[in-house]
């Protein structure tokens, strides 16, 4: 099919009166692999009722660019009006992005408009060509088809490009659980949905169930690029083996997602992310970190990472990240403080217990009865958790202790044990 046959192929259709947005989708598909034949177009209706854009091009099996289209003469594509949230959300998430008319196409790079161009308009009840621009448009597309992200090499940069897409990621999410409930589809997402929320939170919406779901499927990725030795490669089945089997969650999750039984509304999304993550060295990247002062990057870069996502939930988890020495600081502290003034010798690694007596909530025939229970002397209580760097601290203290002092291994054994 050539630009010409195409504009005639809409004509036919458009003179009949009764076009909508969707009448058109097939002939543009076939224009574009005609012109692009080592690209792959993909117009799955599914994944645009859970906020995928209409196309997604491909190459090589991942996503390389995206094309919203809305019907024939719509006066927003630039997306200051009513498509204005759903442009934004697009271009934020999206490094390339065509919006379109099917006439008119506008040409988004890095959520900046890079070119425009029309290949035909409507005159007098007919669509008519604009064949001077057909050339342009060719070259246009052929661009758009052959981009590549461009190289990540700064620890904010790619924090902020994965943010964008893991909040992509939730919202689609959280429209397939709602589709999938009002549908009553037993979906392979929903029953993860339904296991999570009978097995560790009892109470978690759909929203919250998908900002779980989509940090750590991106999270995860990141942390499997982390180790993965081959850079020129990258893939959601590598991601899964380079993942440690020390978190059999995270393991099962990416078992899932690298499998033939992923959902397909968010199967793109991981793709899309895969290309993020092949355009950067992880590992380089976070060597730029002060080892004296961040322990663990991994660890440091999820504050980073949160902040972009969502500052709030940051504030509200308690990740903010505490330098190394004070940290250290504060667990010596504790640990002298509890050997001089509370008569614990063994300070923080103490394993004794005391017995307290308790009321009972319920009353009895003599009253509130009274029962005794044991309780360790030395609990810790971290309330603005985060990244669970000082409770990490405190048991990395206790262990240089107890290898300091070999003859102790017994009774913190009995410790561990308990």
């Amino acid at each position: 099919m050539s630009i010409n046959q195409y504009v005639e192929n809409l004509n036919k259709k458009f003179v009949l009166g009764n076009t909508t947005e969707h009448t058109f989708r097939g002939d543009l598909a076939t224009l574009i692999e005609l012109l692009a034949p080592n690209v792959l177009v993909t117009n799955e209706p599914k994944r645009q009722a859970c906020g995928a854009p209409d196309y997604i091009l491909t190459k090589n099996s991942l996503p390389i660019g995206f094309i919203e289209a809305k019907d024939m003469g719509d006066k927003d594509l630039l997306g200051e009006n009513r498509n204005k949230e759903q442009f934004d959300r697009y271009k934020t998430s999206l490094e390339n992005i065509i919006f379109t008319d099917y006439l008119s196409f506008y040409f988004y790079r890095n959520q900046e408009c890079v070119a425009q161009i029309a290949i035909a308009q409507i005159v007098n009840g007919k669509i008519k060509p604009i064949t001077d621009n057909f050339s342009e448009f060719e070259q246009l597309l052929g661009n758009f088809c052959s981009y590549n992200i461009e190289n990540i090499k700064t620890a904010s940069q790619l924090a902020e490009l994965m943010a964008h897409k893991a909040k992509l990621l939730a919202q689609t999410i959280e429209q397939a659980l709602l589709q999938d409930k009002e549908n009553k589809e037993e979906s392979s997402l929903y029953d993860q949905f339904k296991a999570f929320k009978e097995i560790l939170i009892h109470d978690i919406s759909e929203k919250n169930f998908a900002d779980v779901y989509a940090q750590t499927i991106t999270y995860g990725l990141f942390t499997a690029r982390y180790h993965d030795p081959t850079l020129p490669t990258f893939s959601r089945i590598e991601a899964y083996n380079l993942l440690p089997k020390s978190n059999p969650f995270l393991k099962k999750l990416f078992g899932y997602l690298a499998g033939l039984e992923v959902d397909k509304r968010i199967e793109w999304i991981a793709d899309d992310l895969i290309q993020v993550f092949l355009a950067c060295d992880v590992t380089k990247m976070l060597n730029t970190y002060d080892y004296k002062q961040y322990k663990d990057p991994i660890v440091h870069f999820y504050e980073d990472f949160l902040e972009k996502y969502n500052p709030v939930q940051r504030k509200a988890m308690g990740v903010w990240y505490t330098p190394i020495p004070v940290v250290n600081f504060m667990v010596q502290a504790l640990d002298h403080i509890l050997k001089k003034h509370f008569n614990l010798p063994k300070g923080l690694a103490d394993n004794s217990k005391v017995k307290v007596k308790i009321k009972q909530t319920s009353k009895g025939e003599g009253g509130y009865d009274q029962i005794e229970k044991e309780f360790h002397r030395v609990q810790l209580l971290d309330p603005a958790t985060g990244t669970g760097m000082f409770l990490a601290q405190v048991v990395d203290y206790i262990h240089q202790k107890m290898q300091s002092q070999q003859g102790m291994w017994l009774g913190i054994g009995g410790y561990l044990n308990e």
